[in-house]
């Protein structure tokens, strides 16, 4: 047993080149992506095994989102098809004080015909050792959210390491499901929380502020409210504006608080799935590190990945730790 596996939604994405608005472009560039997709092929850039489930269109262009997958080595043999279009969202890329605008297209997307029945858990968790998801899942639609509860119940009666990144984006919450109530739900099922004071805020309904002194207090809480949750693992995120940002990691076990220095990232190519690149820092450390260490590897590829074009964080392991030995000054390798 030593897949990872991940559930959610493959999304294309559409944007003009560099930093144009739509309106002053007439050629866009398309990168696929999608939360869970973006962690998964990440942990595969590490050297992970990993497998990732998912409802895809049946035509060319689910067909392209699986060749994508595969050439990463990531396993798509537990994703099904479906006769809907893959979704897409746009996005105009800020810089300085301008910042990015997203508009989303997946309403009728072929993840939204996602049903537990379609995907075969038992087989899919045969060789799993850590199952990740996140809270865009369960947002998107009803049987997003009953497939992946299946998934978990399973994960659980199996002992499966389970993270949670309970991703909250009110404007996907469509479907009359109630957030809090679900996340709450599918949070009993989780071993590992990622996520900061606004993600705890929303499953205790509490109003914390974003202080080292409030993350603990939120997450003893939290740990209190969900015993199967044994560590919080949260990135900060300081702009100094759209171009050049600051990323730490913290954590909270219970007992001990760790934060670790920031990550000076002064010209941001694109910061879409750095948050992604953070958790599967994250994961991939907690396998392989201890908890700090995995700390400060999740932080480092967090920072890493807002230097690449589109969802993906491609570092590997040895770039990674580059970052963390202190060798930021970007000198040509040779």
């Amino acid at each position: 047993m030593n897949q990872i596996v991940t559930f959610g939604e493959v999304i294309m994405r559409l944007s003009p080149e560099r930093n144009k608005k739509f309106i002053q472009s007439n050629r866009l560039e398309f990168y696929f992506g999608g939360t869970e997709v973006n962690v998964g092929i990440s942990i595969a850039n590490f050297g992970g095994e990993v497998k990732h489930i998912s409802c895809i269109s049946d035509d060319f262009v689910g067909d392209t989102a699986i060749s994508y997958l595969r050439k990463f080595g990531v396993d798509t043999s537990s994703t099904v098809r479906s006769k809907l279009p893959l979704g897409i969202y746009f996005l105009e890329v800020g810089a300085v004080m301008r910042p990015n605008s997203i508009s989303y297209n997946r309403s009728h997307s072929s993840f939204s015909e996602i049903k537990p029945e379609m995907v075969d858990w038992n087989a899919s968790l045969k060789n799993c050792k850590w199952f990740h998801w996140t809270g865009i899942t369960p947002a998107l639609c009803e049987g997003g959210y009953h497939t992946l509860k299946e998934g978990l119940v399973l994960a659980k009666k199996k002992g499966i390491e389970v993270s949670a990144d309970p991703t909250y984006r009110s404007g996907l919450w469509k479907y009359g499901a109630d957030p809090k109530e679900t996340l709450s739900d599918l949070l009993n099922y989780s071993t590992i929380f990622i996520g900061g004071v606004n993600e705890m805020n929303e499953v205790l309904g509490s109003d914390y502020g974003d202080s080292n002194e409030d993350f603990i207090e939120a997450g003893k809480l939290l740990l209190k409210k969900f015993p199967s949750i044994k560590k919080i693992f949260d990135k900060i995120r300081t702009p100094i504006n759209a171009s050049w940002h600051k990323i730490r990691s913290r954590m909270w076990n219970g007992d001990e608080f760790r934060e670790t220095t920031d990550f000076d990232i002064t010209h941001i190519v694109d910061r879409i799935g750095t948050g992604d690149a953070y958790a599967a820092g994250l994961i991939y450390g907690l396998l392989n590190f201890d908890d700090f260490k995995a700390m400060e590897f999740g932080a480092a590829a967090s920072a890493l990945k807002h230097t690449y074009e589109g969802d993906v964080n491609f570092s590997s392991v040895n770039e990674v730790m580059n970052i963390l030995e202190g060798n930021t000054s970007g000198r040509f390798n040779r």
